[in-house]
């Protein structure tokens, strides 16, 4: 299938395909305290999947491909959601920024991010086969012909 792209496949199976890459790979630094933090103030409880940590990667490479050029603040924003206030009415809340700067910084570690010369990070091309691979493993599946992506294409 040639042509194909992330913008065709969809996003949520690009995402989990990308985690779970990035979960067998084992090159991606989790911190330790993943499973006692929220997402935000506007959060009552920690995510309750174990995994959180990969998607969130995943979703943030893949923002990043898309867009270029977000940083800690614009991850924030993506990330945010309403903050229900009892009573009152709610408001627009900001994600955690520590969250969205340590899924930065391991990406950086891992060479799956670069930074602009004005310090933005960017999706660099040297990972564009692995994409590509990934998009056209997840289009071929959606076909029917039931080819998966491997994480063995490790750089």
């Amino acid at each position: 299938m040639p042509g194909v792209t992330v913008k065709d496949v969809n996003q949520q199976e690009f995402v989990r395909a990308l985690a779970a890459f990035l979960k067998k790979s084992g090159k991606l630094k989790v911190p330790d305290w993943v499973d006692l933090v929220k997402l935000g103030k506007h959060k009552e409880l920690a995510p309750s999947d174990e995994n959180w940590f990969y998607i969130r990667a995943a979703s943030t490479v893949r923002h990043l491909y898309l867009r270029g050029g977000a940083g800690v603040g614009s991850m924030t924003k993506i990330y945010g959601s309403r903050k229900r206030n009892g009573v009152c009415p709610a408001h627009y809340s900001v994600g955690s920024k520590n969250v969205a700067r340590k899924v930065l910084q391991a990406l950086e570690l891992l060479k799956m991010i670069e930074k602009d010369p004005n310090g933005n990070p960017l999706w660099p091309a040297s990972w564009l086969p692995y994409q590509e691979s990934m998009v056209w493993g997840i289009s071929s599946f959606m076909c029917g012909n039931r080819l998966t992506f491997r994480a063995s294409q490790e750089s």
